[in-house]
């Protein structure tokens, strides 16, 4: 019973970080632009090496 007074508190703080980690990616920008990584990767955009003649 005595292990519950150890889980609790860092499942708080387990849960309190992961909060802080996910509010700080949404800050950042992170979440967006969704469907653009998905739809950049059809388009291609690399130009045709030159001829080494």
């Amino acid at each position: 019973m005595s292990e519950f007074f150890y889980l609790i508190p860092i499942s708080v703080i387990l849960g309190a970080a992961g909060l802080m980690i996910f509010l700080w990616t949404l800050r950042d920008g992170q979440y967006d632009d969704l469907d653009g990584a998905s739809q950049r990767i059809l388009y291609e955009d690399d130009k045709p090496r030159p001829d080494p003649d």
